[in-house]
């Protein structure tokens, strides 16, 4: 199977969300689509009410229309894109609303305005009323950043005092947030590859 071309696919680990998008804006180049055709390529595993409620919720907000064109009963409805966004997923729930932007999004964008900061600082001025921070999470996320190269460290934490950061500007890679897998490794999708690998001490060494 030839690859997809890179305006069509973003690099890395994919969600459903972002599969199931790669996918309609790939058949929408070719013409049109149904649910049955973004189901199909997600696997037997997944159930067809995922891509029909994500479809439901991109029609309701403008960025799928069904098509007009008349159809013999039990056909299924074809749609194309309406909106075209660009290689990033929409995040709407079902009913068309946007969802708020994940966490590390929120705190990868803050970082870059706030010049030296604790985890709690960043926590809070990344955090909205739709969608607070906690200063766990924040200190997680600048923890890998640090480890990874993109945070410089301002000042060292000791009892009662907060580590202070500052984003170093050349490692500023793009508008996406660097996430944290499932492995506990450090994945830059602007990138494209993994930037920090976490290493699991064990009593007999490094495993």
């Amino acid at each position: 199977m030839s690859r997809k071309p890179v305006h069509l696919a973003a690099a890395g680990p994919k969600s459903d969300r972002q599969a199931m998008w790669e996918t309609m804006r790939r058949l929408n180049a070719q013409g049109e689509f149904t649910v049955r055709d973004v189901w199909l390529v997600m696997g037997p595993e997944a159930p067809i009410s995922r891509p029909r409620d994500y479809m439901e919720g991109l029609e309701r907000a403008g960025y799928i229309k069904r098509s007009d064109a008349p159809r013999k009963p039990g056909q299924p409805v074809p749609f194309h894109l309406a909106r075209d966004i660009g290689v990033e997923a929409p995040r709407v729930r079902r009913n068309g609303t946007e969802l708020p932007p994940p966490g590390r999004e929120q705190l990868w964008r803050t970082l870059k305005i706030l010049g030296d900061f604790t985890a709690a600082e960043l926590a809070d001025a990344a955090s909205t009323p739709a969608s607070p921070i906690k200063r766990t999470t924040a200190e997680e996320y600048c923890h890998y950043l640090q480890q990874a190269g993109y945070l410089g460290i301002t000042r060292e934490g000791s009892p009662g005092i907060a580590t202070r950061y500052r984003l170093i500007p050349s490692r500023w890679s793009g508008p996406k947030a660097p996430m944290i897998q499932r492995t506990k490794n450090l994945f830059d999708p602007n990138r494209g590859e993994v930037v920090y690998q976490h290493v699991t001490h064990t009593e007999g060494g490094e495993a």
